[in-house]
């Protein structure tokens, strides 16, 4: 793919859908900034593995839901590089419940968690991008965001929230010439889903069209494809990586 920027910070990337992102980023050239919470080896892991096929990326370390954190991050990012070509807000928790069940201070963890810092991210790239009039943005929802799901009440509301959140950049940053678009993965093969029941996946593939998980890896190409030159006059749009789940 062709990219006319040069780096990408992309949160939540020391394991996971975050870490494959990161990787695929870095194989098509991008510089990449891989941010941890908590996971400062699997980070370090991460960058050992992009420098050793021959790409670069560095490691920044903060909580998302930090306001004050995340804006540091992104002047550390700017300083350094002199600019930021590409945001992936990939970041998030889950906390599940039955909504009758579910505290205010649970629903209200992951809203933090998953919608907040998206705002955040999103609204100091803009910032920063602005001032070049160039980049993009990907915010990764997910399947629930659009469906609903029981016992994910803040979850769903919290990635529905990103969808409509996107949309409204997306229309602010336009006439900047950035570009803010969402992904939204249905059941991906991770680590959390490789501890179900083999029962339990298999009543989860039965509703699947295409019979199966993604992979980490399709996430990773459709949030590539979505940053890339390829995608210049898309703007506003929700990508669905889901095996025709939901259409």
């Amino acid at each position: 793919m062709k990219f006319s920027g040069e780096n990408v910070l992309v949160t939540g990337a020391s394991r996971g859908i975050g870490a494959q992102i990161a990787k695929t980023l870095a194989a098509e050239g991008l510089k990449v900034w891989i941010n941890y919470r908590s996971g400062e080896a699997e980070a370090t892991a991460v960058k050992a593995q992009i420098e050793a096929a021959g790409g670069k990326a560095d490691i920044i370390g903060f909580d998302v839901s930090d306001e004050a954190a995340f804006v540091d991050a992104i002047k550390k990012i700017v300083t350094e590089d002199g600019a930021l070509s590409y945001l992936v807000n990939n970041a998030g928790i889950t906390k599940d419940g039955l909504a009758m069940r579910m505290k205010t201070e649970q629903f209200m963890a992951v809203i933090e968690a998953n919608l907040k810092s998206a705002f955040i991210g999103c609204r100091e790239a803009l910032k920063v991008m602005g001032k070049k009039r160039f980049g993009a943005v990907v915010n990764i929802a997910s399947i629930v965001g659009e469906t609903g799901n029981a016992g994910q009440t803040n979850y769903s509301a919290s990635k529905g929230g990103m969808i409509a959140m996107t949309k409204s950049f997306a229309l602010e940053a336009a006439p900047r010439g950035i570009r803010y678009n969402t992904v939204t993965p249905g059941f991906i093969a991770t680590d959390m889903t490789e501890v179900l029941k083999p029962e339990i996946k298999e009543s989860f593939e039965a509703k699947i069209p295409l019979a199966r998980f993604g992979e980490p890896r399709e996430v990773a190409e459709a949030v590539a494809f979505l940053l890339s030159d390829h995608a210049s006059y898309i703007t506003g749009e929700t990508l669905k990586v889901n095996g025709g789940m939901y259409m």
